[in-house]
């Protein structure tokens, strides 16, 4: 195709993606010429007849399959960002095919026999931490993909990647379509409760649905959680509650739980090749936990303490529940809507009063303008960037003069979008043939409205995600392979979560909390009130949490995964820990995308937790000092996010902290303190 934006070299600013001519027939093609040509620089570097040097091996590795990863880039980013039926069909169909060609490198003998003969000299080559580090890695990286196996279970082992890829692929695309194809259309009589900014946002999106004069909920977590939080209608909060919690498990052919059972049963038969008693075992076997033993306990601290901070709050959820006349039991549909109530009896707080202050144009700019104070990074919006839909921003990052690299900014809600909130990359940082800047993407689902107005909460994630865009924007790991977020999966979660901070620190909130209408800044009064609430319903937000993160362990840990019923499995194991039956777990496995739209959180849902200990920890250090914008601790914690993989995680926290994470801080910021004593 001699059109291909993919056989030529860019001339976009900064050298973004032509998303403007990059159309989906353009994949296949270069799909093809990007794995062709990687297979013939694999071939030159096991052919080279110079004994194995780490320039000639792993450098060369590290030059090589740049078409094949940009194009990857591009593909499944707009595949999560803006997909269509053609892109979905392509990643249907190339994602086996990719699989198959990653395990063509990644199990190749003769590639792997000179990795392990550099591995074997390592001592001698007078290599620089960082490139001992990477030697190491990608030996580790071999082995653990099953090239030290005999031929007949490589083989194997291939096979397993080929399909996984594909029901990963399938698993995510059955989510998309139950969220796509569900709506609640309301009529005006049935907004009970609603405010203000709820019903503008259903009122844009009925209209993108051509349903005007309408109100729609969708299943976005952005339009449902309020539509729980606020609808005086009990019957509609179970019905788009159902709707919520069933995605992705209705019988027929967009079932995934018969998805669910292949994948664990295809990665316990993996993990069993590489010697492993189970699939955690091997995940867990990298990662700075190292045993499922060790995250089942930090669960289990959260766990007894969660459920009863829980039971108390359900208590008071129930007396609200029955002063309105209802007798009966709380359900599931019920808890936000009361707590929402409880809060404001509390706290005189509720939604309604704070969500105007926090309006999305004002987050934006307190998490850039933060990232200035503690890093010295500048933002400025491009408007002379191709870019793949009118919704998204684009700005340049600086560093005084420097040019530190590109951030897309995609915050809203679209039939065509994936839910729940996420960073990547469309290019990632590398220096050693030369500075080449990366190009990182955040993405939301906020709904969409005049102005976009969030809760508390999803001002969170914005500076959350945020905090992986720093990750990846600040990195100067010279080797692409360890850079930005290429970090070890429970210790990817800190530089993230400990941003989130930042958002809820009274001198962020009193400049940049300030009323769409008035202009005025929160209150101080309100403020208080505000910050005073927030380990309210911490044990509803925490039992849903360490739910989802016990189950994929049972899932990870079971000795026959693919004798499983998984609504049966789900159950027992829920029955078994003494789920709370008024809470549903966070992410029911129908439609845990975490776990089963691939495997970076399989086995390691638990990061989220293991993160925070650090996180509040972390953060204690700023507290301590008295300045959260404290000139040294800052200079540190710039350390952590510019290292990348080129060091090991909890030796950058210690030079960060000056010793290990204490759980203290952790259990205070989720008002637990009390019970772990």
């Amino acid at each position: 195709m001699s059109d291909n934006p993919f056989f030529e070299s860019w001339t976009t600013p900064f050298g973004i993606p032509p998303f403007d001519r990059i159309r989906p027939e353009h994949f296949p093609p270069a799909f093809d010429r990007g794995m062709a040509e990687q297979i013939a620089e694999i071939e030159g570097i096991t052919g080279n007849p110079e004994a194995p040097g780490f320039a000639n091996t792993i450098e060369a590795m590290e030059r090589g399959g740049k078409l094949l990863g940009q194009v990857c880039r591009v593909f499944f980013n707009l595949n999560s960002s803006h997909t269509s039926d053609a892109i979905q069909a392509i990643a249907l169909d190339y994602s086996p095919k990719l699989a198959q060609h990653n395990m063509r490198v990644s199990l190749d003998p003769a590639l792997f026999a000179r990795v392990s003969e550099l591995y074997e000299r390592r001592a001698s080559l007078g290599l620089a931490p960082d490139q001992m580090r990477l030697l190491e890695r990608y030996r580790l990286g071999f082995v653990r993909s099953g090239a030290a196996l005999p031929p007949a279970e490589r083989e194997r082992m291939a096979a397993i990647s080929e399909r996984l890829a594909t029901l990963h692929t399938l698993f995510g695309q059955n989510v998309l379509h139950d969220e796509k194809e569900w709506q609640l259309v309301l009529e005006e009589a049935e907004l009970d409760g609603l405010p203000d900014f709820m019903r503008a946002a259903a009122a844009q999106a009925a209209r993108e649905r051509g349903l005007e004069g309408k109100y729609v909920i969708t299943l976005s977590r952005s339009s449902v959680e309020p539509f729980l939080t606020f609808s005086e209608r009990r019957d509609l909060r179970k019905t788009a509650y159902t709707a919520w919690l069933e995605r992705g498990g209705h019988d027929g052919a967009h079932d995934n739980k018969p998805i669910i059972r292949e994948i664990v049963a295809l990665r316990a038969e993996r993990a069993r090749l590489l010697g492993y008693a189970t699939y955690a075992d091997y995940k867990f076997d990298d990662t700075m936990a190292k045993t499922p033993a060790a995250a089942a306990e930090l669960l289990a601290k959260v766990w007894e303490p969660a459920k009863e901070k829980a039971a108390a709050e359900r208590a008071e959820l129930q007396a609200q529940a029955a002063a309105e006349g209802v007798n009966e039991g709380i359900a599931p549909w019920d808890w936000r809507h009361y707590a929402e109530k409880v809060r404001k009896a509390k706290y005189e707080l509720d939604e309604a009063e704070v969500k105007p202050y926090f309006v999305l144009d004002n987050m934006v700019r307190a998490a850039f303008d933060t990232a200035t104070r503690l890093f010295g990074v500048t933002f400025a919006e491009r408007t002379d960037v191709p870019l793949y839909h009118p919704d998204v921003r684009v700005y340049e990052v600086r560093e005084g003069e420097r040019h530190v690299g590109l951030f897309i900014h995609d915050n809203f809600a679209r039939a065509e979008k994936r839910s729940g909130a996420w960073m990547s990359s469309y290019r990632d940082y590398e220096s050693f043939d030369g500075t080449v800047t990366p190009i990182i993407v955040n993405n939301n689902n906020f709904a969409k409205g005049e102005p976009t107005l969030l809760s508390f909460d999803e001002a969170e994630t914005l500076f959350h995600e945020f905090g992986h865009g720093l990750h990846g924007l600040l990195s100067n790991a010279r080797y692409p392979s360890q850079s930005g977020t290429s970090v070890r999966r429970d210790f990817v979660e800190f530089p993230s979560q400990v941003y989130e901070h930042w958002m809820a620190a009274p001198e962020n909130l009193r400049k940049y909390a300030v009323h769409y209408k008035t202009g005025q800044p929160i209150p101080d009064e309100l403020l208080g009130r505000l910050l005073a609430a927030r380990t309210f319903n911490q044990g509803f937000g925490t039992v849903e949490y360490t739910a989802a993160a016990l189950l994929d362990l049972e899932f990870h840990t079971h000795p026959d995964p693919g004798s499983l019923d998984v609504p049966a499995f789900e159950r027992e194991v829920l029955a078994k820990i003494g789920m709370p039956a008024e809470i549903a777990v966070r992410h029911r496995p129908a439609h845990f995308q975490h776990l089963f739209a691939g495997d970076g959180y399989a086995a390691g849902y638990y990061a989220y937790l293991w993160a925070e200990v650090l996180d509040a920890d972390g953060f204690e250090a700023f507290a301590e000092a008295g300045n959260m914008f404290d000139p040294a601790l800052s200079a540190r914690l710039k350390d952590i996010y510019q290292a990348g993989d080129t060091r090991d995680p909890m030796e950058l926290y210690v030079a960060f902290r000056g010793r290990e994470p204490r759980i203290e801080a952790l259990l205070k910021h989720r008002g637990l303190t009390a019970k772990a004593a």
